[in-house]
């Protein structure tokens, strides 16, 4: 069963038909960059050139990088400052027509939701920390195998900071700091977490999963184990797909692409 999944970022807005019974994508995802400024009415036209893209028909899911609560959303982080107490789901509705009813979550909670069912939490029990290290670190916190969902926890304070302005991978990037100098600022976020929520695992996710090889062996001081998020940079848009299937309880959908 394919249901088609998008993904909204700080610094693209990537979507594809999922096939749900495998989880994975059903075909090679299409990426626009996010619009500067990020303004409602402009995520929401390339919400729709990305599903356009497909001449998808029915059920769509999206991320969004904050708080949603009724489709509505309450923080914007990441984007325009316009998005605060939007009604997103019926914006993107009336974009993309009555055909393609849309549902909307936190984009770290469509991460997690994809890893738990697919990927690095699949079948584990306890608390289940995934976090997404990109643009800003979103997280999505479960409790044998329950989302607490809009956790937003890369907003604790690290060093004087929101920890994403730290620990992101943006932050890497953008401070052209050494995968060990930026590992040792992931770990203290992590020990931080770890005297909070005292979690089993933690799951690394975001497209620097990809490079787990070059930071994870330098963090040593987390009790938890860590891992890898196993759909590395595809887990919100197979996360979004599975929300839309849950909320429209479809059999299935169709697509000439998919």
């Amino acid at each position: 069963m394919n249901v088609f999944g998008v993904d909204i970022g700080g610094s693209g807005i990537k979507g594809a038909p999922v096939d749900l019974d495998k989880g994975d994508l059903a075909a090679e995802r299409h990426k626009v960059l996010t619009p500067h400024p990020a303004t409602p009415e402009a995520v929401a036209e390339c919400v729709r050139q990305v599903v356009d893209h497909f001449d998808w028909t029915g059920p769509v899911g999206a991320t969004f990088p904050g708080v949603v609560r009724g489709g509505t959303t309450l923080s914007a982080a990441n984007v325009d400052k316009h998005w605060i107490g939007t009604d997103a789901v019926g914006l993107l509705g009336d974009r993309l027509g009555t055909d393609r009813p849309v549902t909307l979550l936190n984009d770290a909670d469509a991460a997690g939701l994809a890893e738990m069912e697919f990927g690095a939490g699949r079948g584990r029990s306890g608390t289940v920390i995934v976090l997404t290290l990109g643009t800003g670190i979103g997280s999505a916190v479960f409790v044998d195998g329950r989302l607490l969902p809009n956790t937003e926890l890369g907003h604790v304070e690290l060093a004087g900071h929101d920890a994403e302005k730290r620990a992101s991978s943006h932050a890497r990037e953008t401070e052209d700091l050494s995968w060990k100098h930026w590992a040792r600022r992931v770990q203290r976020y992590l020990c931080h977490l770890e005297m909070l929520f005292s979690p089993d695992l933690f799951v690394l996710g975001g497209g620097v999963s990809r490079k787990a090889d070059k930071f994870l062996p330098h963090i040593e001081e987390v009790k938890a184990e860590i891992l890898p998020a196993r759909l590395q940079n595809n887990a919100g848009i197979v996360g979004a797909a599975m929300a839309a299937r849950q909320a429209t309880g479809s059999l299935g959908a169709d697509a000439s692409g998919a």
